[in-house]
């Protein structure tokens, strides 16, 4: 390894390599870099400390097969075009009930609400969270800890 200096050169121990979102990122290594502990009463001990580098940072040992390192792509699901709650009046139309807005009982439609939204309509009568998706999962514990700081 190449230390920051750009003169010093370091030998670590290569533990992982990943990429993220596939071929788009940089290739990441793990490496393991030994140190030395100083325990503050006059004894030093050898340690190591990991942590993840870039390509830049590192140069191959000549002859060291790099096959055999775990190698990782990374690839991170796009983020879901619709968040939320939906507000759906119980049937009979007394009260409503909150549903995570991919829950198959919110289907048919209903007020869309944002988080702040979905709990203030907890705190009205007659409101209940969906217990078959994660209404009442998050929405329940969140006014939970809010009590006595409203």
């Amino acid at each position: 390894m190449l230390l920051p200096d750009g003169r010093q050169r370091l030998q670590v121990r290569l533990y992982e390599r990943r990429r993220d979102n596939d071929k788009l990122g940089p290739w990441l290594y793990r490496i393991g870099a030994p140190i030395w502990e100083y325990d503050g009463e006059g004894d030093v001990s050898a340690m190591e400390f990991r942590t993840w580098v870039t390509a830049d940072q590192l140069e191959p040992i000549e002859g060291v097969d790099l096959s055999v390192v775990p190698t990782y792509r990374v690839v991170h699901e796009p983020p879901p075009s619709r968040w939320g709650w939906v507000q759906r009046p119980k049937p009979g139309g007394r009260g409503f009930t909150l549903h995570d807005h991919y829950c198959e009982l919110a289907a048919d439609g209903g007020a869309e609400l944002g988080i702040e939204e979905a709990l203030d309509a907890m705190l009205r009568p007659g409101a209940e969270a969906c217990t078959r998706c994660d209404a009442a999962a998050v929405l329940v514990p969140m006014l939970q800890l809010g009590q006595g700081y409203m």
